[in-house]
């Protein structure tokens, strides 16, 4: 597993606080970017909407979001006690094969960018879950734009 890859641990009660610390510096850094930072429990959430990260059916990442993913870079650099699980999310138009392996490939470019930043590699899960896990109602289009997503998950390693 990732944990016994050379990435150290937090230990005991400084979980909270390394998470907490940088939470605070995620939400500094993408004030006003489109990315959304969600907390659940010991873990970090940026929710990325495919609107502001890649263009209609394209797996290659917009140029202006180029300057959002440095941010968060940055942080994850800072901060290197934690997993990174980089998911990604379609709609459900299309067949669920061409959404499976639109997912994969936007997740995989967001981690590629990220590693080309210094993000170490062995911290990174991949994963594309296509269409499975919608956050909103694919029958409006408001609603397959917010299912269209990429997630990054910061789990803290405590082991």
């Amino acid at each position: 597993m990732l944990r016994d890859a050379g990435i150290g641990a937090i230990v005991g009660g400084g979980v909270g606080y390394y998470m907490d610390t940088q939470e605070a510096k995620l939400r500094k850094q993408l004030r006003a970017t489109g990315v959304s930072v969600e907390r659940d429990g010991d873990n970090i959430n940026l929710i990325m909407p495919g609107n502001i990260t890649f263009p209609s059916n394209g797996t290659a990442l917009k140029a202006d979001f180029y300057e959002v993913l440095d941010s968060v870079a940055l942080v994850l650099e800072e901060f290197d006690k934690t997993v990174i699980v980089v998911s990604g999310y379609t709609d459900s138009r299309g067949s669920s094969s061409y959404n499976q392996l639109l997912s994969e490939k936007r997740a995989s470019s967001v981690a590629a960018y990220l590693k080309r930043k210094k993000v170490n590699p062995v911290r990174f899960e991949v994963i594309g879950f296509g269409e499975q896990n919608p956050i909103a109602n694919n029958k409006t289009e408001s609603g397959r734009t917010l299912n269209r997503r990429v997630e990054l998950s910061l789990l803290p390693v405590t082991e």
